[in-house]
């Protein structure tokens, strides 16, 4: 286990400087799950504000300023002794590790325990003012009974039996394991800020191809001729990074955050990416509804959301880039900008 030297836990700077000073200067957060998508991009944003960063990969070395403020560690969410150590000396803890699967066995008790965990060492740090978990969407939208008026905000929460009933055992799992944060927060007097994030799309640091980026790929390289009659809602890797520092700084900010640009129907993003790329599909009809969401917690913090239609091609870039995909168009065609849901 790898401890932040003496450069980290430096004496505050004089009073004068400190207004030139980025926010993270003189504090050190522990991001669990490291090596994730939406956890490389919250370390790469995290060390641009002057943060130490406690990490888990070593591919996060590449970022700037991780040669003087990241330090890596390891942290397996089902060894207490790791994770205490890996937050031992932290002013916060960003908590984004979770598997994702299906599969009841591998992905419930992992989310669950790891997150009490996580909580629970955090508690007995005694320097950790507070805590950020990264929940999901999974937690809730998965309700049979809720209409496509009815607008999706904070107080939602997926139908947990509905969830088992149809085999989501990702959906139970965030959803249980978000409600076990909230309780074990309580009971520890941790202060815990939840973040909802939808489908993020956007480009790639880490090397390999995460779930939701299959969602796009797919679409493109040949192994989805296709596509479903179904409704999901967007946002921008870089827009859920930028909520999770900002419900960090924020004093006030508290309970959940939905985080989501907008809600488009699959047919819509076929139309975006076959702008950048040949014809993909075929139209469905009739569309299925969209459904309404709430990001006005977020918006009230300030945070300004990147276009759906930008974030697509950002992914497909990205994709380019990394050589999962050939690369065809070099710009975005100027009617895709701002394309309406």
């Amino acid at each position: 286990m790898t401890v932040v030297d003496d450069a980290a836990a430096a004496a505050q700077p004089e009073p004068e400087l400190q207004q030139q000073l980025p926010p993270g200067h003189g504090q050190t957060v522990c991001v669990t799950g490291a090596g994730g998508y939406i956890a490389s991009w919250l370390v790469k944003l995290l060390l641009e504000k002057g943060y130490t960063v406690k990490g888990t990969n070593a591919h996060l070395k590449a970022l700037d300023g991780a040669g003087e403020r990241l330090v890596l560690c390891k942290a397996d969410l089902l060894d207490y002794d790791s994770i205490r150590a890996a937050v031992d000396g932290c002013h916060g803890v960003f908590h984004t590790a979770s598997p994702v699967t299906d599969d009841p066995e591998q992905m419930v008790e992992p989310a669950v325990r790891g997150t009490e965990y996580v909580i629970k060492a955090a508690a007995e740090a005694g320097t950790v003012r507070r805590v950020v978990f990264t929940s999901s969407i999974g937690a809730v939208t998965m309700d049979p009974n809720r209409g496509p008026d009815v607008v999706v905000d904070e107080s939602c929460w997926s139908d947990l039996e509905y969830c088992k009933k149809t085999k989501n055992w990702y959906c139970y799992g965030k959803a249980v394991a978000e409600q076990a944060a909230c309780k074990v927060s309580e009971e520890h007097g941790v202060d815990l800020v939840v973040v909802n994030p939808v489908l993020v799309v956007g480009p790639l640091l880490q090397p390999t191809v995460n779930a939701s980026a299959v969602h796009i790929l797919k679409y493109l390289d040949g192994s989805a001729n296709k596509y479903a009659n179904a409704v999901q809602a967007y946002v921008d890797v870089r827009d859920v990074v930028a909520a999770h520092v900002r419900v960090f700084e924020a004093p006030g900010a508290s309970g959940r955050y939905l985080c989501a640009e907008r809600v488009l129907h699959r047919e819509d993003v076929v139309h975006i990416l076959a702008k950048l790329f040949p014809e993909c599909s075929d139209e469905v009809n009739p569309r299925k509804q969209p459904y309404k969401m709430s990001n006005k917690k977020l918006q009230d913090l300030g945070l300004q959301f990147i276009p759906v239609s930008d974030s697509l091609y950002e992914t497909v870039k990205s994709l380019q880039v990394k050589g999962h995909l050939p690369v065809i168009s070099k710009e975005i065609p100027a009617e895709l900008n701002g394309v309406p849901a």
